[in-house]
Parts: structure tokens; sequence; C-alpha cells
């Protein structure tokens, strides 16, 4: 073969190395091409997947969370130190122990008719009480029917018919009595028995069967009687010189209401409200006219009022002076509140001083 035939053979071999480096060469964009868009799904689905463990991992320790949402398998963390008592009562403690009264409602005696030893009878001979016990129990409870009549009556002097009348309450001709309803509105508002549950305790243990339709009437009667003592509590709580308030999300025919509550050591004022901020404040209507001392998680919900005294973990201060906050990134404008000892608003919410805070 001469030179020429060899560079030939050889630019040949070239260029088909040249083509198939080429080939490889697309080959590896493509393929780094794919690795980037694989890369950055892996980035989205890890992502993704920190922000579920995050979720996974609030709880009412961590998080503004409530305690009903850390389910029935999270596990949690007493924070009690062991004790050094013995389990069950202490020494000094009184008890409660139940104690034989002195009157009972009945005696039963009970006397041998015949001698042990001799088989004589006994009938006529006095005994004498040996030993007594008591037996502490519910009488079987049923309902008792009373039936009013109204009786008509014929003056001898004028020959006219008098009619009398019935009791105040007595309006239908079957009713239930006021102990019923005060038995049945008990269980469902003071125990929360659901209503359906409270209708089958009263016709399983009082053998009475109202419907739920009737429950819910009752429960509305009782309603209205109690707003005068309702309103008289919220009046105490006004002037009271220290209260708390506080409130929790609760839903009402499906839809989210609050529930807030104001209260001292003897008086509660429970209100639902569609709202859970200033509005409700004032429809409510205890803290417009509240002067004294109030606590609220720290007084981070408390509506913000000029001279008003607030308490925040142990520290009290009064005061001074509010003003909308409009740049706040996370849901409504929010209410700035300073304190008596800061001169500047806290950026944070929290003043270094006394406790200023941000609702």
């Amino acid at each position: 073969m001469t030179i020429e035939e060899e560079i030939a053979q050889l630019k040949k071999e070239l260029t088909a190395e040249r083509a198939k480096s080429a080939r490889l060469e697309g080959e590896l964009t493509k393929e780094r091409a794919e690795n980037s868009h694989l890369r950055q799904m892996l980035e989205e689905v890890l992502r993704r997947l920190g922000e579920v463990e995050g979720k996974l991992a609030k709880d009412s320790h961590n998080s503004s969370k409530p305690p009903s949402s850390d389910g029935l398998g999270r596990k949690r963390v007493s924070l009690r130190k062991k004790s050094e008592k013995k389990p069950g009562g202490q020494a000094g403690h009184p008890g409660h122990t139940m104690k034989m009264v002195e009157t009972p409602d009945e005696v039963v005696r009970h006397r041998p008719a015949v001698c042990q030893h001799c088989q004589h009878s006994l009938e006529e001979v006095a005994g004498r009480m040996k030993e007594r016990r008591q037996v502490h129990d519910l009488p079987k409870i049923q309902l008792r029917v009373c039936e009013h009549q109204v009786e008509e009556v014929t003056c001898l002097g004028c020959g006219q018919q008098s009619v009398g009348t019935f009791p105040a309450g007595v309006m239908a001709p079957v009713q239930y009595g006021p102990n019923v309803q005060a038995l049945a509105v008990y269980l469902h508002q003071g125990q929360l028995v659901p209503m359906a549950r409270t209708c089958e305790v009263l016709d399983e243990v009082c053998g009475c069967h109202p419907s739920q339709g009737t429950l819910l009437r009752w429960v509305q009667e009782a309603s209205e009687r109690l707003a005068t003592t309702v309103e008289q509590i919220a009046a105490w709580l006004r002037v009271a010189r220290l209260q708390h308030g506080d409130e929790t999300g609760v839903r009402i025919a499906g839809t989210l209401h609050w529930l807030h509550v104001n209260c001292t050591s003897w008086l509660t004022h429970i209100a639902w409200h569609r709202k859970r901020g200033r509005q409700a404040m004032e429809d409510i209507g205890i803290w417009p006219r509240f002067r004294g001392r109030a606590m609220h998680d720290a007084g981070s919900a408390m509506m913000p009022m000029p001279g008003r005294t607030v308490c925040v973990g142990h520290t009290c201060f009064e005061i001074v002076s509010t003003w909308p906050n409009r740049n706040s990134r996370h849901g409504p404008p929010r209410w700035l509140t300073i304190c008596s000892r800061c001169t500047t608003p806290p950026r944070s919410g929290v003043c270094k001083g006394s406790g200023a805070y941000r609702q």
C-alpha cells in the first residue's frame, strides 16, 4: 500500500471517529439534560418531603396547634417528677369515708324464727339489736304522674257555675314536668351528653321518651330564662378587679365559631361569636367597660385600650398608647401595644422592659 493510500485510509477512519464522537457528544448532552431535569425533580421531592415531615413533627408542644390535634399515637412526655410519697391517702388527709346516718329512711329487722339450739319458736320473744349495717342506694327511678283536674261548681246562692284554673305551667293535656326538663337540660348542657344519647338516658333510666326536638325546645326555654342571670354575671365581671379571658374554636353547623370565656374565681361567662378579635369582644360587651387587671395567654389576645392595666406573665403594666400595624404579612392587620416603660414600639412585639405585646 502506498503512502497516498495510507493517508486516504487514515482520513476515512478519522472522519468515522469524528462522526462517532459527535454522536456520543450528542447522547452525552441529552443525558446531561435528563440528569439536570431529574435533579430538579429530586430537589422538589425532597423539599416537599421536608415540608410534610415538618408538619408531622409539629404538635402542641412546639407549635400553636391545640393538644387535641396530637392524636392517639403521639407519646406525651410528663413533666411531673417522681414523688417520694406513697400512693393513697396521705397523713393528715381528712378523707371522705361513708358514715352511718342516725335516722335511716327504712329499717329492716332480721331475727331468727326458731332457736338455733333447741328449735323452739321465738316469734313471741322480744329481741334486741345486736349489730346494724346500712346500704346507701337510690330508689327505683320512675315517672310519677300527677293529674290536674279542673272542677266546675254551682253556687247555691245565685245558681251560677264557677270553674277552677290549672296551675301555671300546666298547658297541655299530657306533658313532662319541670324536674324531667331540668334533668334533660343538665345532662345535655352541663355534662355535654349528645342530644340523642340524652334522650336515650332518659328513656332507659326514667322511662320517659322525649324527642330531640322537645329536648332542643327545653334548652332554648332554659336559655331564655337564664338570660337575666347571664347578663348579671357579665355586669359583675365588668367591675371585677382581676379576671381571665380566653377563646377556643368550635364548629356550629359545620362553620368555625369562637367560644369566648371571661372568668374570675367565682364567676364564669361563656359566649360564642363568629369572630375572635376586637369585634367579638365589643359585641360580648365585657372588655370595653372593664378597667381592672386581666390575664389572657400572656396578654396576646387582649383588646388594646389605653389606660388599662394588663398582666403579662408575672409583670403588670399600664397601656399608654396603641396604633394599628398595617404591615402584617400574615392575616388581618394587627395592633401593636406599648407599655408605660417603653418609649418606642418593639419590632418583635415584645418589649424588653415589662412586656408590651403584639395582638
